[in-house]
């Protein structure tokens, strides 16, 4: 996910250089479930997407690399380009629906095709709704919206071609909704009724549309958040013993991909959320209400 902080503008999509075939014969030797797939991973320069990234990379797959911070992006792939991987980068703000025909058109040049889109940049918060300025809330929800339809829309034709794969990061804070995250919340919901409806829209072209809920993760030191105002704040507290390490993610993003799965929740308690949300809605809001009076740090 990308980090909130002042960003640089974009600047042009920095490609491997070598061509289709030969980009192909730098990937890893061995028969890992997407050798020849080419993948983009939107936020993928630190974090989840980062790691998800390296694990498509490890089990064969071409990979694009993209984020908004040019010096982070490029330490990335230049990490990923030792260890043999094959590998393009482009800076791109997910927002900008040019910036997304940009890193599409980066996967083409440098490998031919695309089979995987994962998206998974966004910005979050840790605000209250009533503090909010209008213009925060509007930040956030567009990180999670637009930033999932433009780099999807600018793909479309392309995965059409190879029945790709489509895979949404939504979270488990999306199921049931979560006090001082209502814009981030809504935008993970949002994406996560984009892909039941893309699903039957376009069921015809075989394109797996599916939904990832993460559940606490454990984030890098400079991970961001958006407060009330704006400002770059860290995360708030989550007990460590909750947390999943970036890798753990990462595996269980590949394995929805690979079994091409309509929606999957990660953690124990992600499922909890999802049965009591369900069968027992009213406990869950009782249950959700008393951590917010008695764990207050585990929202503000």
């Amino acid at each position: 996910m990308f980090d909130a902080s002042p960003q640089p503008p974009i600047v042009a999509a920095e490609a491997a250089p070598a061509a289709s075939r030969a980009a192909r014969q730098l990937l890893p030797p061995g028969t890992g479930p997407f050798v020849g797939k080419v993948a983009v991973v939107t936020g993928s320069e630190s974090g989840i997407g980062r790691e998800t990234a390296r694990a498509l990379c490890q089990q064969g797959a071409a990979v694009v690399l993209n984020g908004r911070q040019p010096e982070r992006l490029e330490q990335t792939r230049l990490d990923f380009a030792a260890a043999g991987f094959a590998v393009a980068s482009c800076v791109a703000d997910v927002t900008d629906y040019a910036a997304c025909e940009q890193l599409v058109a980066t996967a083409i040049q440098a490998f031919g095709q695309l089979d995987i889109l994962v998206t998974n940049a966004s910005i979050s918060q840790r605000a209250y709704f009533a503090d909010m300025q209008p213009e925060v809330f509007r930040q956030v929800l567009d990180s999670n919206v637009y930033g999932t339809v433009y780099p999807l829309k600018a793909a479309l034709p392309y995965l059409t071609r190879t029945r790709g794969s489509v895979t949404f990061i939504s979270s488990i804070s999306a199921l049931n909704g979560m006090p001082s995250g209502s814009a981030y919340c809504a935008g993970k919901a949002a994406v996560a009724n984009l892909a039941h409806t893309l699903r039957l829209e376009l069921a015809h072209t075989g394109i797996h549309f599916g939904v990832v809920h993460i559940g606490f993760t454990q984030n890098d030191p400079e991970k961001r958040v958006l407060s009330a105002t704006g400002e770059p704040v860290p995360i708030a507290h989550r007990p460590p013993r909750w947390q999943k390490s970036q890798a753990e993610v990462a595996a269980l993003i590949l394995g929805h991909i690979r079994r091409r799965r309509s929606r999957t929740v990660l953690s124990a308690l992600g499922k909890l959320i999802v049965l009591v949300h369900t069968y027992l809605p009213r406990l869950g809001d009782w249950i959700v209400l008393t951590t917010t009076r008695r764990l207050r740090h585990f929202y503000e």
